[in-house]
């Protein structure tokens, strides 16, 4: 909603919705997959089903790219890493205490 105003001391403020909360490791359930469609034959790994902030979800991408050695984004509650990496990324993350399971 807009709110139009004559007053010079008018100060706008909106409603600012809390970020939920992330669970434990132990109660998400993350889902390792691998993908191929739109990216020229290319493989990428994808981690979905993070529940929780923005903040934790970029800092567990971060660390799955560094210790896989290469790149990738985190985008649209979506880990992309490239290649083909769904045996490593799901121990690693079964080792942080995250439910997660393989995929295709």
């Amino acid at each position: 909603m807009i709110v139009y105003s004559t007053n010079p001391d008018f100060v706008f403020e909106q409603e600012k919705t809390p970020e939920p909360e992330t669970p434990a490791p132990e109660k998400q359930r993350l889902v390792v997959t691998i993908d191929r469609s739109g990216r020229a034959g290319k493989q990428v790994t994808l981690v979905k089903g993070f529940k929780g902030r923005a903040d934790d979800l970029a800092d567990l991408g971060k660390t799955l790219k560094i210790k896989c050695g290469v790149g990738g984004t985190v985008k649209d509650g979506v880990i992309t890493i490239q290649g083909d990496f769904r045996d490593k990324v799901t121990a690693m993350l079964n080792q942080m205490g995250y439910n997660a399971k393989r995929g295709n």
